[in-house]
């Protein structure tokens, strides 16, 4: 890279990093200022009023004003920082609204603590208590799940002064509205300001309505689209090999290598963030950089020959690369993005790694145990009859008209065919006893095909204006239709995702309360048995070890559990079958000595403290066994001890609610 080459890097490079840092304050001054502004009222609960709802729209409405505002000033060419601004107040405004005034009155998010939020919530409690790398779960193991999203929020909840469990919501909403923002700056780097603006938007919306349960994973999905064309900007570079001049929507970067820096971040950020998208995002750059490959190969062979370098590129000649070149050029600068993503992601998968070489058998595969219908098909939501549906047609309409003139086409059409792809891969995979969880991967395909519909949107009424010799009122016929369509997709977007929103009212929240006012659950117990675990181990949770059937206890306080919820998300490193195995023979004990020193010979950290369901004279457990291929993939079954086995000084035995504790006195 010559000396030249390297300056613009750096100074492309920090343009960038500057607007985005910039870009993420106003984004996270208008969370905090909307959330805030959320709680000083007492709403009403969003399944039994409709009042929440009304604000939303109007919320969403008033947040659409002023990313429209953004795109007059940005077409107008006036006041493109005071545009810059609107836009990134009105894409984070967005997102503050649309979620968070649906849960303004309760203190949890999405699914509440229902079903794959209560692991998420354990993890981020885990690392809310400390800033160690740990297992959300099990004491003295390394964490087998990418910790980035759940550490940053870890460590914003020690900053406010808040538990795990309550930091989620403001946290998870905050996280998306960044990624929509700096998604923006990205976007604004390789297209023109008032398209990037547009595209934002509607990538940002659709991303809140099918990805927003999953933060992490919507963080991701968010950066997805204008990462794939910031890559293949970075792995094809056809002017390099022919000789031509770059196209002027082509991205410009100091050789491509500030596009290959920006990939290997995003790649290092999804490794730390979500393993699939990881390696899904890893599967679509490796694709690039074949199909670049090939690419280049067949541009040289085109160049080659006189009578075809006249024909594409209206010139005699043409310098032209060597073959080693169009295929090591891609190679070259994919190694360096994953040089760059394994710099970045080592620190969260270090402590896994080194303690995966002394465990030379691992149970490993349950976290791809699950098939579920949607799983069974490819997604084609372009076939669907609603707005979505129909931004989808114009997209892939765009991507098949527009593959072989534009770059952008080209990259977001790659991942979509990867998408794809991979879904076969995942049922194929069902042969040998796993999948891909390639149903995962559904809101990844929505968020490519809405940026390629936006796109079809702009160039498609482009075409239809000229057809018809530039009628003037067109314009406004095509602004009224995305407005009248935004507004449209938007407004529905709580119905959407209404049982996501009513399960966050109807769970029992670490405060003991249900937010729709009625009877909490036995959850309402856990402060209680919390103070009694504390009193009676004189220990911190954190060094406390409880076996428990609920584990959503787990998810509230920062107690390591002696098992998880599902060995679906249990560490390969827990044995989690042996654990199950060894539980079912404890309770077969006979005497409260057989049960010690069962306990004492076990090869894991042994139950500080039991926290059973009283059933009669027996304490009970509620268990999960893997039942894949079938779907529901989990059995839930009971273990049940004998009171009997208890029944020794060396345990205190403590009647709470429904709930016995028992701790072991050691």
């Amino acid at each position: 890279m010559t000396t030249s080459r390297g300056a613009r890097l750096v100074r492309q490079v920090g343009a960038g990093v500057g607007e985005a840092v910039l870009a993420t304050v106003v984004a996270v001054v208008v969370v905090a200022v909307g959330l805030v502004a959320f709680s000083l009222v007492q709403w009403p609960a969003f399944n039994s009023s409709n009042v929440v709802r009304a604000l939303t729209t109007v919320g969403q409405v008033g947040a659409a004003a002023l990313i429209a505002g953004s795109i007059a000033l940005l077409r107008l060419r006036r006041s493109r920082r005071l545009a810059k601004l609107l836009s990134w107040a009105g894409i984070s405004a967005f997102v503050t609204v649309t979620l968070g005034m649906p849960l303004a009155a309760t203190k949890l998010y999405l699914f509440g603590i229902s079903v794959d939020q209560e692991f998420r919530t354990e993890y981020l409690t885990r690392l809310t208590d400390s800033a160690a790398l740990r297992d959300m779960t099990y004491a003295d193991l390394p964490p087998f799940y990418p910790a980035g999203w759940f550490w940053v929020g870890g460590r914003v909840a020690n900053v406010l002064g808040m538990d795990g469990w309550e930091v989620f919501k403001p946290y998870a909403i905050g996280s998306i509205a960044v990624a929509a923002v700096v998604s923006l700056v990205l976007w604004t780097q390789l297209i023109r300001a008032d398209w990037a603006v547009g595209v934002t938007s509607a990538v940002t919306a659709v991303a809140v309505t099918y990805a927003a349960p999953e933060a992490y994973g919507a963080v991701i999905a968010i950066l997805l689209p204008p990462v794939l064309v910031m890559a293949w900007g970075a792995l094809y570079r056809p002017a390099e090999i022919t000789g031509r001049t770059a196209d002027a929507g082509e991205e410009r970067t100091a050789g491509g290598w500030g596009a290959v820096l920006g990939t290997g971040l995003f790649l290092g950020l999804a490794a730390a963030c979500y393993t699939l998208y990881f390696a899904f995002a890893v599967f679509i750059v490796v694709l690039m950089a074949v199909v670049a490959a090939g690419l280049g190969l067949r541009l040289r062979y085109v160049a080659r020959t006189p009578r075809r370098v006249a024909a594409h590129t209206g010139e005699s000649h043409a310098p032209v690369g060597s073959a080693g070149r169009a295929v090591g050029a891609p190679l070259l600068r994919l190694i360096v993005m994953g040089v760059i993503a394994a710099l970045i992601a080592l620190p969260v998968f270090l402590p896994f790694l080194v303690r995966m070489l002394d465990r030379p058998k691992l149970q490993s595969g349950g976290a791809f145990h699950y098939l579920p219908e949607a799983g069974s098909e490819l997604p084609l939501p372009m076939a669907h009859f609603s707005l979505l549906g129909a931004l989808c047609l114009i997209g892939t309409i765009w991507l098949v008209m527009r593959a072989s003139s534009s770059r952008r086409a080209q990259s977001l059409g790659l991942g979509v065919l990867a998408v794809y792809l991979w879904s076969l891969l995942s049922m194929l995979a069902t042969a040998a006893g796993s999948t891909l969880l390639s149903f995962r991967l559904e809101p990844v395909l929505l968020v490519l095909l809405a940026a390629a519909g936006g796109f079809g949107f702009v160039e498609g009424a482009r075409a239809v204006y000229q057809a018809l010799n530039e009628p003037a009122r067109f314009r406004w016929v095509a602004i009224v239709l995305a407005t009248v369509g935004a507004l449209a997709y938007c407004q529905d977007i709580p119905h959407v995702l209404a049982p996501e929103i009513t399960t966050a009212y109807t769970d029992t929240d670490g405060d003991g309360r249900r937010a729709d006012q009625r009877d909490p659950s036995a959850v309402r117990h856990y402060h209680n048995i919390d103070d009694a675990l504390r009193a009676q181990t004189g220990r911190e949770p954190s060094e406390t070890v409880v076996l428990t059937g609920d584990t959503t206890f787990l998810a509230y306080y920062p107690y390591f559990g002696f098992q998880g919820m599902t060995s679906h998300y249990a560490n390969p490193l827990a044995d989690y079958a042996d654990r199950s195995a060894a539980i079912e023979q404890w309770s077969e004990k006979d005497t409260p000595d057989e049960l010690l020193d069962a306990l004492a010979a076990a090869p894991w950290r042994a139950p500080d403290a039991f926290l059973f369901r009283r059933s009669g004279d027996e304490y009970t457990l509620r268990l999960a066994a893997d039942v894949y291929p079938n779907d529901p993939n989990v059995r839930r079954y009971t273990v049940a001890f004998p009171a009997k086995l208890f029944a020794d000084p060396l345990f205190t035995v403590t009647d709470i609610g429904p709930f016995t504790l028992v701790v072991v006195n050691r």
